[in-house]
């Protein structure tokens, strides 16, 4: 989380290091066809839910973004374009690298026009593999990024309309559709709120500091419902995928409820220790950007090797023992990607903040006056 002008949070690295293990979890638990642990398991304890869930670190990972670019932008000018410019050598060159590996798989697999097809239209639609699908989503909330400040710099209030008119339309796209799980799960369509609802975490931080009941309340809240949602069938069984329920409409906003909140609270709160272990979950935030695209190549076939050859992990617990072991030995995986692929690219960045504006001041600049 080392911005081009040089500030560093580690507590905010920390969070992606948490996003990036729920999201290989939920793989390595689950796969693509529950294996080796079956879609229908439900945990009976119930603050695991989100582990059995782990699709979730998705909308943490938005949420997360929301948050860090109101903190870095908290009350500065900024230059667009260097913005944009710097977003795109931060994602594109392992996003090429990947699509590049991808593409060679789909080559001697004989299928390669429709997956190029598929790449073409990854700036619009989410069909970007290995997870790339939710960097198109990503870009367009930094294409939404000018207009969301300037309601932002207008009445915070303006922005918490956007999270209402998502709902909205989600609700339309449900009574049209018959389902909203789609729109919901992989465009902005649904991850608009998360992103919001980041940005508007960061401006009531101080309202979050040190609420620890209250923090507790959310976290075993979110836990419960995230377990009356994987009772009901979860991501793939409620009762089939694309889900008819009528919970998908809310859930992106709970979800961007829960981890704003979360977020504040941890960033807020604590004066984040340096120490060993710290550093260490520090460190896999940095390169969870590589754990997040190249898990795919290796977590099904983890699993499997675990247990065919290891033991057998179709137990939920003994599977998610296995997937810490296993997410571990992705990390230095993920720092040789970070270094040699993420790494030299982030030296071309430009500096896009300006300066700081006072509250009251009008530029003609991109702001986030009131974010403080």
């Amino acid at each position: 989380m080392r911005s081009s002008s040089g500030e560093h949070f580690i507590a905010l690295d920390h969070v992606r290091a948490l996003a990036a293990f729920l999201v290989f979890t939920w793989h390595f638990t689950h796969g693509a066809a529950g294996y080796p642990v079956p879609f229908d398991y439900v945990s009976p304890v119930f603050f695991l839910a989100p582990l059995d869930e782990g699709h979730t670190g998705v909308a943490l990972f938005m949420t997360l973004s929301g948050y860090l670019f109101a903190k870095l932008l908290n009350g500065k000018q900024i230059n667009y374009s260097s913005f944009l410019w710097n977003r795109v050598l931060r994602l594109v060159p392992l996003l090429a690298v990947v699509i590049t590996i991808v593409g060679l798989q789909e080559w001697f697999g004989g299928s390669l026009q429709s997956y190029a097809f598929s790449v073409a239209s990854g700036l619009v639609l989410p069909t970007l593999p290995n997870g790339g699908w939710s960097i198109t989503t990503e870009l367009h909330f930094y294409v939404l990024l000018p207009a969301l400040l300037w309601l932002l710099r207008r009445h915070v209030l303006l922005l918490a309309s956007i999270v209402a008119a998502a709902i909205t339309i989600r609700v339309g796209l449900h009574a049209y559709l018959g389902e909203v799980q789609s729109p919901a799960y992989w465009t902005i369509i649904g991850r608009i709120d998360q992103f919001s609802l980041g940005i508007l975490a960061f401006h009531y931080r101080r309202t979050i500091r040190d609420r620890h009941f209250l923090a507790a309340g959310v976290l075993i809240s979110f836990c419960l419902f995230y377990w009356y949602f994987d009772s009901v069938g979860g991501w793939y069984l409620n009762p089939s995928y694309p889900s008819p329920s009528s919970i998908w409409i809310f859930l992106p906003t709970i979800e961007g409820l829960a981890y704003g909140f979360g977020i504040a609270y941890y960033d807020s709160s604590f004066a984040v220790s340096r120490g060993r272990l710290s550093s260490f979950i520090a460190e896999i935030g940095k390169y969870s950007y590589s754990i997040y695209l190249l898990h795919v190549f290796f977590v099904f076939e983890m699993a499997r090797i675990v247990n065919q050859h290891i033991m057998w992990i179709a137990d939920f617990y003994r599977a998610l023992a296995w997937s810490v072991v296993c997410f571990l030995l992705m990390v230095p995986v993920a720092y040789l990607s970070y270094r040699y692929i993420e790494a030299p690219f982030l030296k071309l960045r430009r500096r896009y903040v300006l300066k700081s504006v006072h509250p009251t001041h009008r530029t003609h600049g991109l702001t986030t006056e009131q974010l403080s």
